[in-house]
């Protein structure tokens, strides 16, 4: 099978090859940030480094895991003598502490937690050339504390002595990203470790996704308890717990659903939209929240006091509401609905100035018009209010002793504040501590941020923003009001959602920046004061491209309306978002915001949740959003007021009650290595009986028998090779323990082991073939180098995928083959005539006609179509369109509710491909083709399944994990083919 998909790559390479890599390099270039090995962004080691001294101020190591690399160096290097030392150190050093660079997971190929990582780093071309002319016998000592030494004292036999193996086995052929040249190139190392912006300027940042399922999700506050529990209050009245874990607790801390006055109709600001834990809650044990409600059909805003139940730390006491303020709204908008605890420790009530258009109520306003409490700020003392009145006004309210003025005002002159926040202060120096931020709804042409002062006038309706809105108004002198830190047109957005100043500790690159949102544009965007002038600068926030967000559980898409923002107890921050606008829709999700670029050193933010007591069921979290796999990045999710299910089909005996199976891509890297190295059975008669000694420990290969012979091969040491017969040209001096064997000892040329049912892909040592091992555990302080691929391939587990070229000189040629290589290159261009594509359908369905899946229609006529001699397709029945006319390969078709549909690559793996193949009637997949290698199909086509991950064993695509159908986040330019064999 190897030998066959060797002649694969040698057909493809003279049309294929260079185009495709021009396009992974393109798309991999200039959208990475650098990252680890443990999938993670890099950082400041919290200690110096010893060893890798280099990569002490940003890299992906700290103290332990620097010592570790130290002792496998000086491990090596007890092998040399002085004059070996000399010679090679440097570059036994340097290859070592590539694991410590930031740039690690792109030297070891691990930047896609889905392909197998290499065993060494990749090197330039001329540094790969000087070490093997210096020291090329060490890489046998490098590869030594592998867990399949069999296979690579063979290995590195073949290729120490070869310079062109060699240097194909080691080197990376992106010139950008190769050790040493990756150090010295000023364009990637010019901002490293900061916030990664796109051509346009717009900072690029990730998420992940917290929770999901809320009906319009309107605040997320934390009980600042220790426990890092959080609470997210739904517009319809709900406010719901959530561990630190991600669970949610069944029972609502509170449930006002039966008094709070709102709507389905998407857009209704009315309903539940605030709730604020009193600061010493873990004593006071009091919350506050702010409704609409209807009072004798006269429509109102209500403050409501509720206590805490004595017997549950995570349910209120629905008997002891106290109402603290009800305010009279004239419409049925602009209602505010933001309370805060300042760092004082009053409460803050923000209000909207009454709704309809322009503030029309009176002769100013009701904003300007201090006598009314519509359009303020309100600042009042609920402390010591259990047997007097609801609260008391602070001594120092500025307009505490003012004719007519309401007592309980702070700052007026707003509009309809939507989401404020209080500035925790850099967690350093405190500097910013208390600041208050809102954002304050526009009219028709602004939007504003503002900083929330002690008797500040912001405006409206005089202003709207910076400009003036109410001419007559703006002109009078005594306004003296205060302007925003930044206002937008609606060309960027049209109702802004204040958001918060970032102190927490996960990424030090977001400290200071305030970021915010819009609800009907969706865009994210941040300002960054400048300490010096005061000014607020911005800076709009994208979603990182699929590199840039490739770790594990991030993703980089989101819901487009805005509702919120909020930060944990921690100080890391988050927003919530829905696809449906409405107050019954569950389409609302948490997103946590991620910074990709950099993040603390580890076990800085490591938090310990205090222990909770739970009354009630807990339920899991399952994300419903795709992880990052090839996904185009947006900002502006479809929205959908259905909840997003992908279910698997089970074989014969379905479960008792269908339960969603949530697909998580990437799963999360586990890379386990599988110690057994299994032999498949030989494809000749021949039986051989190998038995390998290494050191003191016996390892035994499966025994076979050549008849009655049986051949005892002992392996040498470390680097003891079998290379007798090809000198080298040079022998490096100072290896004190290179054993040459005169005897020519047959290189054993192990058969693939197998990785989740997947056959690597090498060859027999005669044609050298990368070799693909296990994926290696996640990163540990152990010695021990995970299992790594060792190829300068990008992905060769995929059975013969061009994604990577081969070297131009590479070629392979098999002794033995099934494989007929005079068949005509493969065309790229898809056949045009509908009776071409009409005869290679009916062609592909009569071969695979025994390998059909047939399933029970859903209801009747549907999942049939006739096909060629009155035969009926099934839904799940496959093709392969060739523009050559061959039934072994062809771009993947698929025949779904009585149409032929495409399959695009994301996630589609040889497992997949053998599934297709199965179908169509052959074995196996030789090759899986992906970014349309075998030809796109036309517009008319629809692409009607994506993200296909097959565990092996189904008989139709539509058994494996999948998006739903007509679910897709690709084109055309994606479409997967398949080669059968």
């Amino acid at each position: 099978m190897a030998l066959q998909t060797c002649n694969l790559h040698q057909s493809f390479h003279p049309h294929l090859l260079l185009p495709v890599l021009l396009l992974l390099l393109q798309a991999w270039r200039g959208c990475c940030h650098p990252q680890c090995l443990d999938y993670k962004p890099p950082f400041e080691p919290r200690q110096p480094l010893v060893f890798c001294k280099e990569y002490t101020k940003f890299g992906c190591c700290d103290l332990e895991k620097d010592m570790a690399v130290s002792v496998k160096f000086y491990t090596i290097m007890d092998n040399f003598d002085h004059s070996g030392y000399v010679a090679c150190a440097k570059y036994i050093r340097s290859i070592l502490c590539q694991e410590c660079s930031p740039y690690s997971a792109h030297l070891y190929d691990a930047e896609d937690a889905n392909t197998p990582m290499r065993m060494l780093p990749g090197l330039c071309g001329d540094y790969c050339t000087d070490y093997w002319l210096q020291c090329r016998y060490t890489l046998s000592l490098l590869l030594e504390d592998s867990e399949s030494p069999q296979q690579f004292a063979n290995l590195t036999a073949t290729i120490e002595d070869d310079r062109r193996r060699f240097c194909d086995f080691l080197e990376l052929k992106d010139k950008q990203y190769c050790y040493p040249n990756v150090l010295s190139n000023s364009e990637l190392n010019a901002n490293l470790g900061l916030v990664r912006e796109d051509p346009k300027g717009c900072l690029e940042l990730c998420l992940q996704e917290v929770a999901n399922g809320l009906r319009n999700p309107v605040a997320m506050i934390h009980a600042d308890d220790g426990t890092h529990r959080f609470f997210v209050a739904e517009q319809l009245g709900y406010v719901w717990v959530y561990l630190a874990n991600g669970s949610r607790i069944d029972r609502p801390l509170l449930n006002l659903t039966h008094a709070v006055l709102t709507s389905p109709w998407a857009g209704d600001e009315r309903g539940f939209l605030c709730i604020a834990l009193h600061p010493r809650f873990t004593t006071v044990r009091k919350a506050y929240v702010y409704y609409s409600v209807s009072v004798k059909k006269q429509e109102r805003i209500r403050v409501s006091e509720f206590t805490l139940l004595t017997d549950d730390d995570n349910q209120m006491d629905h008997t002891s509401e106290r109402t603290i303020l009800e305010v009279v709204e004239p419409a049925s908008n602009h209602n505010g609905g933001q309370l805060l605890f300042g760092h004082d420790g009053y409460l803050y009530i923000f209000i909207g100035d009454g709704g309809r258009a322009g503030d029309p109520f009176g002769k100013f306003g009701n904003s300007q018009n201090k006598s009314t409490l519509l359009g303020k700020v309100l600042r009042v003392d609920v402390d010591n209010n259990d047997d007097g009145t609801p609260y008391s006004i602070p001594s120092d309210n500025p307009f505490l002793r003012e004719k007519e003025a309401r007592p309980e005002i702070y700052a007026y002159g707003v509009r309809n504040m939507w989401r404020c926040s209080i500035d925790r202060g850099d967690p350093i120096t405190g500097r910013g501590g208390g600041r208050l931020f809102c954002g304050d709804v526009g009219q028709n042409k602004y939007e504003e941020v503002d900083l929330i002062v002690k008797g500040g006038n912001y405006g409206w309706r005089a202003k709207e923003g910076f400009s003036c809105y109410d001419r007559k108004l703006c002109q009078n002198s005594s306004l003296d009001d205060i302007l925003p830190i930044f206002a937008y047109p609606h060309k960027l957005g049209k109702s802004v959602t204040g958001g918060y100043i970032y102190r927490g500790c996960q990424m030090p690159n977001l400290n200071g920046l305030y970021i915010f949102g819009d609800f009907m544009s969706g865009r994210l965007m941040s300002l960054k004061e400048n300490v010096t002038s005061g000014e607020w600068h911005y800076n709009e926030i994208c979603m990182g491209r699929d590199q840039t967000c490739r770790f594990p559980k991030l993703i980089n898409s989101y819901y487009k309306y805005i509702i919120s923002f909020a930060e944990d107890e921690a100080g890391e921050l988050y927003f919530l978002a829905t696809g449906a606008a409405s107050a019954t829709a569950r389409a609302g999700v948490v997103y946590k915001i991620v910074d990709p670029s950099r993040r603390a050193a580890p076990g800085k933010c490591s938090i310990k949740p205090s222990p909770i007591k739970i009354k009630g069921k807990l339920i899991h979290f399952y994300p419903k959003e795709e992880f990052v796999i090839n996904k185009k990045p947006t900002t502006t999710a479809v929205p959908t007021t259905s909840t997003r299910k992908t279910t698997t089909t089970t074989k014969k005996t379905p479960p008792r009650r269908k339960t969603p199976i949530i697909i998580i891509k990437p799963p999360m890297p586990t890379r386990k290595t599988i110690r057994k190295t299994s032999l498949p059975p030989p494809t000749t008669t021949r039986k051989t009986t190998l038995q390998t000694t290494r050191k003191t420990t016996m390892r035994k290969t499966p025994t076979t028998t050549i008849k009655a012979t049986t051949l005892k091969t002992t392996v040498p040491t470390t680097v003891e090779t079998s290379m007798a017969t090809t000198p080298a040209t040079t022998t490096p001096t100072g290896y004190r323990t290179t054993i040459m064997t005169a005897a020519q000892t047959p290189i054993i040329t192990t058969s693939p082991t197998r990785r989740h049912g997947r056959p690597l892909q090498y060859a027999p040592f005669t044609t050298f073939q990368p070799l693909t091992l296990p994926e290696p555990s996640p990163p540990t302080t152990s010695l021990k180098r995970p299992q790594m691929a060792l190829t300068s391939a990008r992905y060769p587990e995929r059975s013969g995928s061009l994604t990577t070229p081969q070297p131009p000189d590479w070629s392979q040629k098999p002794t033995t083959s099934g494989y007929k290589p005079q068949r005509p290159p493969i065309n790229t261009t898809l056949p045009k005539s509908q009776e071409e594509r009409l005869w290679l359908g009916e062609k592909l369905e009569s071969v695979g006609e025994g390998n059909q899946v047939f399933k029970r229609p859903r209801g009747r006529g549907h999942g049939y179509k006739r096909g060629r001699g009155g035969r009926r397709l099934r839904g799940g029945s496959v093709r392969l369109v060739s523009a050559d006319g061959l039934s072994d390969r062809g771009r993947v078709e698929i025949f779904i509710r009585g149409e032929w549909g495409t399959v695009c690559d994301d996630l589609f793996t040889s497992k997949a491909g053998t599934v297709v193949c199965r179908q169509v009637g052959y074995t196996t997949a030789l090759a899986v083709m992906k970014r349309a290698v075998l030809g796109e199909a036309e517009r008319t086509v629809r692409i009607l399944l994506d993200d296909v991950e097959c565990e092996g064993g189904e008989r139709s695509l539509l058994e494996c994990k999948r998006s739903r159908v007509g679910k897709h986040n690709c084109s055309h330019g994606e479409d997967v083919g398949v080669i059968c064999g």
